[in-house]
């Protein structure tokens, strides 16, 4: 042990081939099973969540289940699908563990779901006549919080073994993502007591999931049998697709968790089946069998993708919602329909924004103040963008084409409220149509998603520049810069999609008054003519769990550069640099977090925290990034001065 002075920073990812002819080959498949497990597991929360024959207890289970699908396929499989562009697949420590813990949070949440979903249906089929009392709603969002927590423990426990081994030599893990019995075998001490906590642990969590998983569709069989022939066929039918899927998930587990002591070459492939076919097999299976969830699709079809009809079908969903507010009319329970009906006749077509005072020579005062911010968010950026464009050093650099993206990504945030918020200061009644607010609250969540993806991305880019400055410009490369930007808009496009199905789908019938400057999710939802419990739920899973793990893995980031520096001179320099940064995204994400993690109420400050995100932080990012940068400047002097030679 004392021969060994360095300690290991990133490890080698062996791949799944390291054949170059079968990498391109490699690549075009699981590029494409991945967007079909996004396209397959999308499509079935799109339609739990759109129909409402089909919010019951199973398929609120379903819709969970392909998130979690969803989940497990997107922690490891975009990082191989990139592996197999590049020659050398390396990946950080930190990435390395942040593997670990992503894989045994999903994969052990997935194990209790399908759990749950098997006492659902033990439940339907042994007790139906008790089944809507038992499989109450407090119970679905325990039967589904209660995975999550189990999942979260477990990846603790397990990371908690990990993160203190000594790692000193080699470093190639013979897979295509980072895992505990592969990883810890490279450790510099003896593991065998870890790997017993491994069987102790993962082993027990997959062997006893699989158990109750298999008794409870045994209790069903016996059941089902006991009452006819007919059911018990059908039963068999149903029960034998599950089981499929249950091994294949399952068994890829317990063979490579319950023992850990040595790895197998066949484990790679293994892992293949629990990280990608069973989350693409989980909505055939699941769901796309089942004729309610066909009825919904094609119902769902018929109604938003009518060729050549397009326009029509945004028309339908922005504008136009008298038909389903009809329906909603007609499924809720008499007592309740028939005092709507007293009360209510129309349906709301348009929302009064509060603003910020309704106090005229206020109003003036702001509007000269933002319009100057506005106008400020402008200059700063679309400079930052010219010179980034216009400099070839700036332009190769990866650290300034982020930059330049995230000062675009500025000007599209700040539009979206900004110039709604200046017209709003000169006019009295401050009003905008339904269906502009649900176009600024899809445009909204879909830029500011892709900014904390983005200022994420950039956060990596610093730690590999300081941490592993010799690796720089291999790992940064142009490729995998674009497949980062790329992967930030698509983040936020997936993001905001989901919000607005949420939300469009919401009847509004009264009162109309949005107390803010614009429209977002929070106090929108609070003025439907419904139960929002779960939509906030959801909310709270989506923007509140985007903003805050963004926020976290910033801090840690950053922390971690300022550990990684052993100099006083260099350490004092990070800490300058880091401390502005860190004072951006305190102003970014601080209010995002403030009101996206408690979305059950709002409070009056909302808007002023909303302020800060929408107006202040597109403002003080080219202040804080790059004008402060000494590069940016002397570019920025260079092309001031070849435009005033130009000029004379």
């Amino acid at each position: 042990m004392s021969i060994n002075h360095s300690r290991v920073t990133e490890f080698v990812l062996l791949g799944l081939s390291s054949s170059k002819e079968l990498q391109p080959f490699l690549f075009l498949i699981f590029s494409l099973l991945y967007l079909s497990i996004l396209l397959g597991n999308f499509l079935i929360i799109l339609t739990v969540t759109s129909d409402s024959r089909l919010h019951t207890p199973m398929y609120f289970l379903l819709a969970n289940l392909s998130f979690i699908d969803i989940c497990v396929a997107s922690f490891a499989t975009p990082k191989m699908i990139a592996d197999f562009l590049v020659e050398r697949k390396t990946i950080s420590f930190e990435a390395c563990l942040l593997q670990i813990f992503c894989v045994h949070q999903f994969a052990g949440s997935e194990m209790v779901i399908l759990v749950s979903m098997a006492y659902d249906r033990y439940v339907a089929i042994c007790k139906p006549l008790h089944y809507m009392t038992i499989m109450s709603r407090r119970v679905c969002i325990m039967l589904v919080i209660v995975p999550w927590c189990v999942g979260f423990i477990h990846t603790t426990s397990q990371l908690a073994f990990t993160v203190n081994l000594p790692f000193c030599g080699p470093n190639q893990v013979d897979s295509f993502f980072c895992d505990l019995p592969l990883v810890t075998k490279l450790a510099c001490i003896d593991t065998y007591v870890i790997s017993l906590l491994i069987v102790a642990d993962s082993g027990f969590l997959s062997l006893s999931s699989f158990l109750l998983l298999v008794v409870s569709y045994t209790v069903i069989l016996i059941t089902v049998r006991n009452r006819s022939s007919a059911g018990m066929a059908k039963a068999r039918s149903t029960l034998t697709a599950h089981i499929t899927v249950v091994i294949l998930f399952f068994g890829p587990c317990i063979f490579i968790y319950v023992w850990p002591f040595s790895g197998y070459s066949v484990d790679k492939v293994l892992a293949v089946f629990y990280t990608i076919f069973t989350p693409i097999l989980n909505p055939v299976i699941y769901t796309l069998r089942n004729k309610d969830m066909k009825a919904a699709m094609s119902k769902l079809k018929s109604q938003y993708l009518k060729p050549g009809q397009v326009l029509a079908v945004l028309s339908n969903v922005l504008f136009s919602r008298n038909k389903r507010f009809h329906d909603y009319r007609t499924v809720q329970p008499e007592g309740r329909t028939s005092q709507m009906d007293e009360n209510i006749t129309e349906v709301v077509k348009e929302f009064v924004l509060a603003g910020f005072s309704q106090v005229s020579s206020v109003e003036a005062g702001l509007f000269v103040l933002f319009l100057i911010f506005y106008v400020l968010t402008w200059v700063g950026n679309v400079l930052i963008m010219v010179t980034v464009t216009l400099d070839n050093y700036l332009n190769s650099s990866p650290m300034y084409f982020l930059l330049g993206n995230l000062s675009f990504l500025d000007l599209c945030y700040s539009t979206v409220t900004t110039p709604k918020l200046l017209s709003d200061f000169l006019n009295k009644e401050k009003i905008i149509p339904y269906g502009q607010c649900i176009v600024q609250l899809f445009f909204l969540h879909f830029v500011g998603a892709a900014e904390m993806f983005l200022l994420t991305v950039m956060a990596y880019d610093r730690y590999v520049a300081i941490c592993c400055p010799l690796h720089y410009t291999t790992v940064m490369s142009r490729g995998l810069c674009y497949i980062l930007v790329t992967a930030s808009w698509m983040g936020g496009f997936v993001h905001s999609t989901v919000q607005t199905i949420l939300t469009i789908h919401l009847p509004f019938c009264g009162p109309n008054h949005v107390d803010n400057f614009f429209c977002d999710v929070p106090p929108v939802i609070k003025l439907a003519c419904a139960d929002t419990f779960v939509i906030e739920l959801l909310m709270v899973s989506n923007s509140g769990l985007i903003s805050t793990s963004s926020f976290v893995v910033l801090v840690s980031s950053y922390t971690t550069i300022l550990v990684k520096i052993r100099t006083k001179k260099g350490r004092l320099k990070a800490l300058s640099t880091c401390a502005s940064h860190l004072m951006v995204v305190t102003l970014f994400f601080g209010p995002c977090i403030f009101i996206y993690g408690r979305p059950f109420s709002t409070f009056s400050v909302d808007k002023m925290v909303s302020v800060l995100y929408n107006v202040i932080t597109p403002m003080l990012n080219p202040l804080i990034y790059t004008l402060r940068n000494k590069e940016v400047k002397s570019s920025m002097k260079k092309l001031w001065d070849r435009s005033g030679s130009r000029k004379t």
